[in-house]
């Protein structure tokens, strides 16, 4: 047995495939099914006349994500899914499935949640969960290539990075423990042993927010890194999102392609990232400083003229195709066809909607944003369209940022954090920085936050024995994978989803 990822190696030759028919049609004397067995998609043709009259009635009636195995010829062709088909010779049923819930009609999102375990089977969920893992094993390969070591923080921890108001909370015989939030804290620690250290697990926000973007379990990566100033740090980041990035664009082709991923953003990681300070990222968001040429309040009113004009083109166009089909010179099957077409441009019509709504927003943000604020995913945004490709925003207002962010020495008042933005939305993918070092500052700080004292003086012996310049980042998984693939909703990012409401199944 070999797989549908093996194929090309066996052109012109006769194999056997186990796997799944995700999806069939038949005409007289044919079936063609769209085969899967895990690695990959492939058609299988079924011939009457090849097969035998039970193995080809077998076929037609195997419902879908019934599985079976087949015996064929390989043969080449490019306009078929995966590049191949397989002139099926034989075919055993091994399990006749019942009716499958999912079809190729439209879904709701909560059936398709509520359906998770088997809606990871249709191709486009495949294809996110196969960059995924290559997005994983290529955060292993920069990290180990560099003699960093992977070392596990703890999930149950009595202390939280930043507060626990966002935390869950448990009972830890008989003591209240919270699920980490971050391994950040402990990295430091471990970052004063190992030198260069990155965890890589699970963590938790018990955040009651509904938005694309907000998971209650999501997986990070933590470098840490001793004697790492935030210049550094800044170019660590660089590297490691350029590598990650670049190598899911050169081995992840079949997949993008499936996602329908177009990447001309993602081919500017290949380029220097674009780096400033909060301050210029304001005056560039709020329209006081020009970007090749011109304002963003410019760029978005732009933005919003194309929208006008795109609405406007679309409604004519269904006027036109409502106008052919009352005329009644049509035939049937060219008034369905432009009904068909006339239900696509009414849901293009949604979508312009919300993105004017969208462009509105981000107009009034930049008119009334106020310096020493954090952004918001709009600001994010704006920034981010003006120079089409990753940005770097450092040195933060120190209100803004964590307690354990050092001042910058020249710039008081400001931490030396960065946030790197990816762009076409998807806003901050990394925060991360140097470390405050200062063990008086830091207990002003924990006492500034109302923090429990006791809970971090493990933490505070890092700065009296070996006390040295260190710095690190985060960078949520889920977000990265939903950038790379290009996903509205980070629900689709994760096997199973964890968020606010769902915890089945």
């Amino acid at each position: 047995m070999i797989y549908i990822k093996q194929l090309a190696q066996h052109e012109g030759q006769t194999v056997q495939l186990s796997g799944w028919n995700a999806q069939k049609r038949d005409s007289k004397g044919l079936v063609f099914m769209t085969f899967r067995d895990g690695t990959g998609f492939c058609q299988a043709v079924i011939d009457l006349n090849v097969v035998g009259e039970e193995s080809f009635e077998a076929a037609k009636r195997l419902p879908q994500e019934s599985s079976l195995s087949i015996t064929g010829k390989v043969v080449k062709d490019e306009r078929q899914i995966g590049g191949f088909e397989i002139q099926v010779t034989s075919l055993q049923v091994i399990a006749e499935a019942t009716e499958y819930p999912i079809t190729p009609k439209e879904h709701g999102v909560d059936f398709l949640m509520d359906n998770r375990h088997l809606w990871l089977r249709s191709r486009r969920q495949w294809a996110i969960m196969r960059v995924r893992n290559r997005i994983i094993f290529a955060i292993h390969e920069f990290f180990q290539s560099r003699g960093f070591v992977q070392m596990d923080a703890p999930i149950f921890t009595g202390n939280a990075c930043e507060g626990t108001t966002n935390l869950f909370e448990t009972d830890y015989y008989g003591e209240p423990a919270y699920l980490s939030q971050s391994g950040q804290l402990y990295g430091e620690a471990m970052a004063m042993a190992q030198g260069l250290i990155y965890t890589f697990g699970p963590t938790f926000r018990a955040e009651k927010s509904k938005t694309r973007r907000h998971l209650s379990e999501f997986w990070m990566i933590e470098p840490e890194m001793a004697f790492y100033d935030l210049k550094m740090d800044m170019d660590l980041i660089e590297d490691f999102v350029r590598s990650v990035v670049t190598k899911v664009l050169d081995e992840c082709a079949d997949e993008l392609k499936a996602l329908e991923r177009e990447t001309s953003y993602l081919e500017k990681v290949r380029e220097p990232f674009i780096r400033m300070k909060y301050e210029d990222a304001v005056s560039i968001i709020k329209g006081e400083k020009e970007v090749n040429g011109r304002t963003s309040l410019v760029m978005l009113a732009e933005e919003q003229q194309k929208l006008v004009d795109e609405k406007l083109a679309t409604e004519n166009e269904i006027a036109e195709r409502e106008a052919k089909i009352k005329s009644g010179e049509l035939k049937k099957g060219e008034i369905n066809f432009n009904q068909s077409k006339i239900d696509k441009l009414k849901a293009q019509l949604t979508d312009i909607a919300e993105r004017q709504q969208a462009v509105e927003q981000w107009i009034h943000s930049a008119n009334t944003f106020e310096r020493g604020n954090d952004f918001g995913g709009g600001d994010e945004t704006v920034l981010t369209k003006m120079f089409g490709q990753p940005v770097m925003v450092y040195n933060w207002p120190q209100a803004v940022k964590a307690f354990y962010m050092k001042e910058d020495e020249t710039d008081k008042g400001y931490a030396k954090g960065v946030d790197l933005l990816a762009p076409e939305g998807y806003g901050e993918v990394v925060g991360g920085g140097e470390r405050e070092t200062d063990i008086e500052r830091l207990k002003s700080k924990i006492i500034e936050h109302e923090l429990p004292m006791s809970a971090f003086e493990w933490y505070l012996d890092l700065r009296k024995f070996g006390n040295v310049p260190h710095s690190g980042f985060g960078l949520g998984l889920e977000r990265l994978v939903a950038w790379i693939c290009g996903l509205q909703h980070i629900r689709e990012t994760i096997p199973f989803p964890r968020s606010y409401g769902r915890l089945l199944p």
